[in-house]
């Protein structure tokens, strides 16, 4: 009975094919250029079609895999549980192991201890774990002199008989990424220092099927603003190198591939974040089969995700809780090791115990309420997100090549090619969020009006750092509106806007919220008003606001005799800005009057243009 009604019920909706689609969406446009509406144009090297259909999966060789099984599309095991990870700075041994201690009744399992004194003892390490039972949490060590750490921890393992297979420990030592990226040179002549000891220590650690002595840091090159490919297949030029390096120095492709961990970073493109992570494991298994392993299975990518830093906020910070939520749920849902949510305060000050708290129950949430762990690879399938995956596949592969025909990422790095493509991309982003093609909640669309900074937003947390010869340095894209907001926070001045609204009612409410958003970011108080019946009205109500900037808003239609008679009632006494791109432009400009506010306007230069005319 119920198939029968099922068959009834298809029969009602037959398949409608492609074509006839694309003659709706054809006639729907009115002669508009389809790729220009409809087609987005990324900034990973490739076009985004408005719709996916069962035959653009034609051809996504990898399709039809399960998790667990090779190239490990879907994850690398047949479940998704991963790791709530929580990073302790080390200071004080003590005071980082009490800290420890109650994040592991707090729900944390993946404990990071960062090494931030310059000297660090067996002593300080069996305080720093004092009471926390190793085989029962997974231990990731970051900071200062790692490799010497690494011994210490080593030997501490084996005068406590800790059984091999239960010690479960990574050590942040990265001389390719981190070393290069902030220095731009090796410790020694060509690292042979570095990796020497590195293998020594992949030897040492042979019988520990769950240390990890490496961590390629990708999520570097995406805080300093690359995009999603390019963090992708540096990463890979980097693991790679280090494959290359380690079998060098004696090590077989097993030995070397299950000692590397890799670190991405997580931003707030939610799908094209859950294709990447798909993209990493499939292409790493590839470079890794291409070398004969043993086992397959040394091709499993161990992939540790944080969100990004990249994109927070320290105005309207309280944003970053969102940011960070839809980040750990691309990185859930595409499966990896270990998920580490930066708490939403860490841009301006030392995260406090709230910050902390909301950062790991993001995680917990998605978990214990979503029931995210519970299924795997919900994406898998996706005509969207398969696609997402294969495109990012081949354009982080295409990348990876051209690292490879320079000789690898060595030289590539030491060339200067990765810190100039890097760098590149980091203006392009920076252009597109100075003229609102990249939105940041609260520092560049929607400001919180009412917000001043307060003593913990510094002149240091908005200042971009400069990235000194051929390296990198981490940054915010918002830094450059709240720099300029600070300095008015910080003037002693308080600038206003008034909001001229007349002529067409529906127009002048649209423009005067474009044009308060506009004139917010920068710190200016605006004075919005619902309507004016008159022009001498509202030029009356202006000059009484005493405002320095008087914003008329108002039709494309009206503005050819509103703008000339306000400007004539001003007199000069405050700044005349049209909101909008009228027709009349030139003619209005032929009177004198030459400020225009628009969606193609450079946000952030024209707000540094009328500070500046302000004195400020």
């Amino acid at each position: 009975m119920a198939n029968t009604k099922r068959e009834k019920l298809f029969t009602e909706f037959p398949p409608v094919p492609t074509e006839k689609w694309e003659e709706v969406i054809t006639a729907d446009l009115k002669g508009a250029d389809y790729e220009r509406k409809l087609v987005w144009k990324t900034g990973e090297g490739f076009n985004v079609r408005p719709y996916y259909r069962a035959e653009n999966l034609e051809g996504i060789r990898f399709m039809g895999s399960r998790a667990g099984e090779f190239p490990f599309v879907r994850g690398t095991h047949a479940h998704n549980r991963w790791h709530v990870h929580q990073t302790v700075k080390v200071e004080c041994p003590k005071a980082a192991n009490e800290e420890a201690l109650k994040l592991l009744n707090a729900g944390v399992d993946s404990l990071g201890f960062c090494i931030a004194a310059e000297s660090f003892s067996a002593a300080d390490l069996d305080e720093l774990l004092r009471e926390i039972r190793i085989p029962a949490v997974e231990l990731v060590f970051s900071g200062n002199r790692m490799a010497d750490v690494a011994e210490l921890v080593l030997a501490k393992l084996e005068k406590e008989g800790v059984a091999k297979e239960e010690a479960h420990v990574s050590f942040c030592i990265d001389p390719l990424v981190k070393g290069l990226t902030q220095k731009g040179t090796f410790c020694s002549p060509n690292g042979e220092k570095c990796f020497g000891r590195i293998a020594d220590l992949i030897r040492r650690t042979a019988g520990y099927k769950h240390i990890r002595v490496v961590t390629v840091s990708g999520h570097i090159f995406s805080n300093a603003g690359s995009t999603i490919v390019e963090e992708l297949a540096f990463a890979l030029a980097a693991g790679h190198d280090y494959l290359v390096r380690l079998q060098d120095a004696g090590l077989t492709v097993d030995e070397a591939a299950r000692k590397l961990r890799f670190s991405l970073n997580i931003t707030s493109n939610y799908f094209m974040e859950m294709a990447k992570i798909r993209a990493a494991r499939l292409l790493w298994a590839n470079i890794v089969k291409g070398y004969n392993p043993a086992k397959e299975c040394a091709g499993k990518m161990f992939l540790h995700a944080v969100t990004s830093t990249w994109n927070q906020t320290v105005y309207d910070p309280y944003v970053n809780m969102l940011r960070g939520t839809t980040e750990a749920m691309s990185a859930s849902i595409a499966g990896v090791h270990s998920l580490e949510v930066t708490p939403f305060d860490r841009s301006f000050e030392d995260p406090g115990e709230f910050s902390k708290r909301i950062a790991r129950n993001v995680q917990l949430l998605l978990k214990h309420e979503a029931h995210f762990d519970q299924v795997v690879d919900p994406a898998g399938g996706s005509y969207y997100i398969e696609n997402l995956t294969q495109s990012i596949a081949a354009e982080a592969w295409k990348l990876f090549l051209e690292i490879e025909e320079k000789g690898g990422y060595t030289e590539a790095y030491e060339s200067g090619f990765i810190t100039e493509r890097v760098k590149a991309s980091a203006a392009a982003k920076d252009k597109a969020i100075a003229t609102r093609r990249q939105i940041l909640l609260g520092a560049n669309q929607y400001p919180n009006f009412n917000e001043t900074a307060g003593s913990e937003i510094t002149r240091a947390v908005v200042e971009r750092p400069a990235a000194e010869g051929n390296t990198l340095a981490p940054y915010r894209g918002a830094m450059a509106f709240e720099e300029m907001r600070l300095h008015v926070d910080r003037s002693g001045k308080a600038p206003k806007a008034f909001m001229l609204t007349c002529g067409s009612l529906a127009m002048a409410r649209a423009r005067a919220q474009f044009s308060c958003n506009f004139f917010a970011c920068a710190g200016i108080k605006v004075m919005d008003n619902t309507f004016f019946k008159s022009i001498e009205e509202g030029v009356e109500a202006a000059l009484a606001s005493k405002a320095e900037i008087v914003v008329v808003c108002a039709s494309d239609d009206d503005y050819a005799e509103a703008a000339p008679k306000v400007k004539e009632l001003l007199a000069g006494r405050a700044i005349l800005v049209v909101a909008g791109a009228p027709a009349c432009t030139p003619e209005l400009e032929a009177q004198g009057i030459m400020n225009f506010i628009n969606v193609k306007s450079n946000v952030l230069e024209t707000l540094k243009y009328y500070l500046k005319e302000l004195g400020i």
